[in-house]
């Protein structure tokens, strides 16, 4: 494995069979050496094409949790720490009170953000590991494509 950036046509990318070779793991002859250079060519830009969707969800992943976490808390009841006692107060007195519906809210909304996060982790994980093929090709394509996430994500954040 190189460890510098190179410009190839072949690399193998996350798994085994993501392999930048050949096309869907047909093996061409090496005297059709036009119709092997369109594959390669085909089979890294459809490599490419898929990493920089990874980096454009990645970015929107980013911009949507912070939309949301800003929208849960907005909409989310506050307590004062008198109010907060009361109900603590009351809580004690009666031994199986329900769960409140503001505290069942927030457990959800933050059931469903840490979900959202490990989203975020896995995918960036699978672009870090793509960079660290080091083929520029996808290196590029990792790059263009956390300029058009952003590109593109970025205007959510005015939006009501």
């Amino acid at each position: 494995m190189e460890m510098h950036f190179i410009f190839s046509d072949k690399v193998v990318l996350l798994f085994d069979f993501w392999s930048v070779h050949s096309p869907a793991g047909k093996e061409l002859k090496p005297t059709d050496r036009k119709r092997l250079i369109q594959a390669h060519t085909l089979s890294m830009a459809l490599s490419v094409l898929v990493v920089l969707l990874l980096a454009v969800l990645y970015e929107n992943i980013k911009f949507g949790k912070v939309k949301l976490l800003h929208h849960t808390l907005v909409n989310m009841p506050t307590f004062t720490s008198q109010q907060q006692e009361e109900t603590d107060q009351d809580s004690s007195s009666s031994e199986s009170l329900p769960v409140s519906r503001p505290r069942l809210r927030w457990f959800l909304c933050h059931f469903g953000h840490s979900l959202i996060h490990v989203a975020q982790v896995v995918i960036g994980y699978f672009v870090m590991l793509a960079v660290m093929s080091y083929n520029t090709w996808i290196f590029l394509g990792v790059v263009l494509g956390s300029a058009v996430g952003y590109y593109l994500a970025y205007p959510l954040l005015s939006i009501g």
